[in-house]
């Protein structure tokens, strides 16, 4: 019962909880490895993930994450590897949403268009210098910490200065962003 009532729960998360293109899973994955693996040693303990969980709004129940951590966790080590993390994300994809690819083309617009979402928590159309610092807080970056810093992160891509980000500006900003192979 417990399983069945947090399935539904999860499956009302906001759209930016799945990864859904294929072809970008392993970067984003990679990117929120790094993210949740605060000294960057290479592992992501169950400590970590707690935390990150939490600053992200998705309160877990420790003995229960730890539970079904350590079963991703190889011997000896102190925590999720990489490939590891990857394997329990795509176990809970399974569990919770069918897989990959469910529920979504995965076209670059709509990845786009999800990213945006992500930012654009008040759901207006626009990106702005307070939904921003929200985001970055969440995931934990010091980026967030002043006010004025996130007002230059939206005054940079804010090509009709109007302070805020819409979607076009969001697509340029994405576009332009140099992904190393």
């Amino acid at each position: 019962m417990e399983i069945n009532n947090e399935k539904k729960k999860l499956s009302r998360q906001s759209s930016s909880f799945r990864l859904r293109s294929p072809s970008l899973n392993a970067l984003r994955l990679h990117r929120v490895f790094d993210l949740f693996d605060k000294n960057n040693d290479g592992f992501i303990t169950v400590e970590e993930l707690s935390q990150a969980l939490s600053r992200l709004g998705l309160d877990a129940d420790f003995s229960d994450l730890k539970s079904t951590v350590d079963s991703f966790i190889k011997p000896d080590k102190t925590g999720l590897r990489f490939d590891d993390f990857a394997a329990l994300h795509k176990t809970l994809d399974e569990s919770f949403f069918g897989g990959e690819g469910s529920c979504c083309d995965g076209s670059p617009e709509s990845d786009l268009e999800e990213a945006f979402n992500v930012f654009d928590e008040d759901g207006d159309g626009f990106i702005s210098a307070v939904e921003l610092q929200k985001v970055l807080k969440k995931l934990g970056l010091p980026e967030a910490g002043e006010i004025e810093q996130v007002e230059k992160m939206i005054v940079s891509v804010d090509s009709n200065h109007d302070g805020r980000v819409d979607f076009f500006e969001f697509k340029n900003m994405m576009q332009t962003v140099v992904v190393p192979s």
